[in-house]
Order: structure tokens, then C-alpha cells, then sequence
């Protein structure tokens, strides 16, 4: 009894953890482990009975979370975009664009990953969107199966990453800090990563060059400027777009919900130019948004009664002795980190370790001094591999469920791996070089407000009325 007294923290870490690996939805999981081990707290003398009252304190932030707002917004805007048509022409004009060049198809399934990614914000949307319209395309010109699939995963998790991403709005509001902030500061690690991609398909191209042909001159349909207006004709809508979303924000003329619900209306204004606006398309968005937005709820609040009787058995407390106490400091700190959430995102998808492993590693990090905005850039960077891990990645069950049955499993896995290697360079290089974040972030004011001094000039008081003696009244 003294002994689980005394460990109730990592006795209660540990049940959470095999719940997970069990398999049970992680909502009813988290619940259930911190319902079961608060009545233990009771039991035990280790909290009150009136403590867990506090949990209404906590659903009602939740669904008084104005900031929240942006995921159904941004969720909705991604599954019209998803459908609307516009991510076929704008792989159709850019494969064009680079169709003489080895490796070109590639380029343009990156490009067109990266601009879709910066308006739609979901993996599953930019997945399944660039898998429908470039896998047939390119193994039907020559592309290797395994570098097909490869580049369309790392092409739909680039979502992960560049803003205005699911997963930067739900790290800032668990890391507490501004959204804006934490999209400014993905800004330089985006176009890393779009580097190292390009750079990637580049080597391919001299090392394997059967693996990425250049399309035959009959399949380049278009010249001259019928081809510069069919690019324009699908960039220019897209960056439209994307200023109204993210240009807003940075600006500082929106916050992430106001910004999500104009992109909606762009989004349907959108559909609507490319003609393909129908009652259909607006039910699938509504349905899959619906279904998204009460998964992210719902594990939300089983993360919180989860966190709250943690909080109440000294788990917090237990956690921050344990990072701090890591030899090394900060950098073993973020190497025991990026070691622990890579190998857990085998086992849990990007909202699951936000809403469970990042508070607890917040607290921890900043008393360490680690800028907040740059470490959740660091771990949605790292959280960008849990879904191109085989086999639990979620974009690589995308592809199996839009792939033929004639491309095997095993060329969707091993064409993965080489993409995931390129995405640990990236928090390397993010952890090596913290001012690829900080950069782009607006760093503190340089004015000293004590050296500050407001002089008020003192007007002139009004001159005094003489009303007379006062009546003597007896």
C-alpha cells in the first residue's frame, strides 16, 4: 500500500500507456485511467473528494475555447479544397511546367503538396488528394512504385508543418502561446523541408534516373502561354487564398478563427470558379468535419480529467524532476524528448501527444529556458514522422486505401523510409540551427519603458465665481 501510495504518478503513466498500447480509443482511455486512479487518490488520502469539482472548471474551458473555433474552419476549408478540382490543375499545369526534366512529375507533386498543404491544414486531405490525381499519372510514365508513394506521403504530411496546420493551432493553445507566433516561426523549417525534398528527387535523378524519367514529348500538351495561363490560372486563385488566410493572421487583421471562417468562404467561393460547387460536396466536407472536430473534442476531454488527477497525485511535480534531472541539460533534455515522441508516434497520431504527452513536457522545458514557440515548432516537426512511419503511418493507410491491389504493401513502406529520413534531418537541423524559428517570429521591443517619460501639461484651473454672502437663516 505505501509503495503504490508513493507512486501513484508513474503507476498512473504507466496504466495510461497500456491502455493505449491495448488499443482502446484514446478519449475513453484517458478518462477511464484518471476517473479509476482519482477514486484510488481518494482512497489513499492523496487528493479530496471535492478536487475532482474541478472538472467542470475544465470542460467548460473547453468548449468556451474561442481558439478551438479554427479546426472545424480550417477542417472544412481543407475537405472542399480536397474536392473542388483545384489540386488537379495545378498538378496538371506545374507537371507540365517541369515535364522536360528528370524528376519533374516529383516537383510537381511537391510544389502542389506544399501550396495545397498551405490551404487546406490536414494530412488526410492533402494525402488522399494528391494519391487520387498523380499515382496513376506517374507510374503510368515511367516512375518507380516506390518512389510514387514516397513522394506522395511526404508530399500530404508537408501539411503537418506549414501553416496554417491543425497541429500548430492545437501546440499553441496546449503550449500556451500566440498561433501567429507559432506559424511565423514554421515559416523557415517549411521551406527547409521543402528543400530537402527537391534536393532528394534530385539525387534520385543522377543515381537512379529509370526511377524518374522525364514525361515523353507527347505527353506535353501545352506551350508557350497556353501553358503560363493554365499555371496562373491555378496558382494565382491558390495564393489568393492563401493571403486571405494566413496574410490576415500575420497582419494581425485576424485571429486563426476569424481567418479559418474567411477561408471557408474562399474555399466555397473557390469550388464555385471551378464550377464543381455542389449540394454533394458541401454534405462530404460538413460529415467529415463533423466527425474530426468531435474525435479532437473528444480526446481533448478525456486528456484533461487525465491530466487534471495527474496533476492532483504529484505527477507533475514527478515529471519535471525526472526532464530536469536528465544529464545534459537542455540538450539532453531535447534528445531524451525527440527520442520519446519518435518512438511513441508509432503507437499515437499527432492530437493523441499533444493533448496528452505535450503538457507534460511544457513545464519541464520552460523552466529549462527552451523558447516555447521554437520547441513546438521542434516537435510538430518531429510529430510530421508519425505519419510516415511503417507501418503505423497514417498517410501510408491512405495510400493503401486508394492504391490498386496491384502495388504491394511492402513498396508502400519501403518507399517511406527514405522521406523519413529526410524529416529527422529537418529536427536536426531545427535543433542545430534554432534561428531557422526564431527568426521569422517578431523579436521583443527594444524600448526601455523606464526610460519612458510622459509630460502632461497642466491646464489652467477656472477662475473662482464670487455667488455672494450666503442668507443668514435663522
Amino acid at each position: 500500500m505505501n509503495f503504490i501510495r508513493d507512486n501513484m504518478a508513474p503507476l498512473m503513466f504507466g496504466g495510461m500507456v497500456l491502455f493505449m498500447l491495448i488499443g482502446y480509443p484514446a478519449a475513453f482511455s484517458l478518462a477511464a485511467t484518471g476517473l479509476f486512479f482519482g477514486f484510488i487518490g481518494i482512497e489513499f488520502g492523496l487528493i479530496r473528494p471535492d478536487f475532482l469539482g474541478n472538472l467542470t472548471y475544465q470542460l467548460f474551458g473547453i468548449v468556451s475555447n474561442d481558439l478551438l473555433l479554427a479546426i472545424p474552419f480550417f477542417t472544412f476549408m481543407g475537405a472542399i479544397l480536397e474536392r473542388c478540382g483545384l489540386a488537379e490543375d495545378l498538378l496538371d499545369s506545374i507537371g507540365q511546367l517541369f515535364g522536360p526534366v528528370r524528376g519533374g512529375l516529383s516537383y510537381a507533386v511537391i510544389f502542389v503538396g506544399a501550396i495545397l498543404g498551405a490551404i487546406t491544414g490536414t494530412v488526410a486531405a492533402s494525402v488522399i488528394a494528391m494519391g487520387v490525381i498523380s499515382m496513376q499519372p506517374m507510374i503510368k510514365y515511367g516512375y518507380s512504385v516506390r518512389h510514387t508513394m514516397g513522394v506522395i506521403a511526404a508530399s500530404g504530411t508537408i501539411t503537418q508543418l506549414i501553416p496554417p496546420s491543425l497541429v500548430l493551432i492545437v501546440l499553441a493553445d496546449q503550449l500556451g502561446r500566440s498561433v501567429g507566433d507559432m506559424y511565423a516561426g514554421a515559416i523557415g523549417p517549411s521551406i527547409i523541408q521543402l528543400a530537402l525534398f527537391c534536393i532528394f528527387v534530385l539525387v534520385v535523378s543522377f543515381v537512379r534516373p529509370k526511377d524518374v524519367p522525364a514525361l515523353p514529348p507527347e505527353a506535353r500538351t501545352l506551350h508557350g502561354w497556353k501553358l503560363v495561363r493554365k499555371c496562373l490560372r491555378g496558382i494565382i486563385p491558390s495564393l489568393g487564398l492563401i493571403f486571405l488566410v494566413l496574410g490576415t493572421i500575420f497582419l494581425g487583421l485576424a485571429t486563426p478563427t476569424e481567418a479559418g471562417a474567411m477561408g471557408v468562404v474562399g474555399a466555397i467561393a473557390l469550388a464555385a470558379f471551378q464550377r464543381t460547387l455542389t449540394w454533394p460536396l458541401l454534405y462530404q466536407g460538413m460529415a467529415s468535419t463533423m466527425r474530426i472536430t468531435a474525435m479532437v473534442v473528444y480526446i481533448l476531454i478525456g486528456a484533461r480529467v487525465f491530466s487534471l488527477v495527474f496533476q492532483g497525485v504529484g505527477g507533475k511535480v514527478w515529471i519535471e524532476q525526472l526532464l530536469t534531472s536528465l544529464p545534459g541539460g537542455q540538450v539532453g533534455f531535447l534528445i531524451f524528448v525527440n527520442a520519446f515522441i519518435f518512438v511513441v508516434a508509432f503507437f499515437l497520431d499527432f492530437f493523441e501527444i499533444a493533448f496528452i504527452i505535450i503538457p507534460l513536457l511544457a513545464p519541464a522545458a520552460e523552466r529549462l529556458g527552451i523558447d516555447l514557440i521554437w520547441f513546438g515548432v521542434l516537435i510538430c516537426a518531429n510529430i510530421q514522422t508519425s505519419f510516415m512511419h511503417p507501418p503505423f503511418g497514417f498517410a501510408l493507410f491512405y495510400l493503401r486505401g486508394i492504391a490498386p491491389p496491384s502495388i504491394k504493401t511492402s513498396d508502400i513502406y519501403w518507399g517511406a523510409i527514405p522521406w523519413v529520413f529526410l524529416q529527422v534531418i529537418l529536427v536536426l537541423v531545427v535543433i542545430l540551427w534554432p534561428a531557422s524559428v526564431t527568426y521569422w517570429i517578431e523579436g521583443p521591443s527594444k524600448i526601455n519603458p523606464n526610460a519612458i517619460k510622459i509630460e502632461i501639461e497642466q491646464p489652467e484651473p477656472p477662475p473662482m465665481i464670487d455667488f455672494g454672502q450666503p442668507p443668514n437663516i435663522k
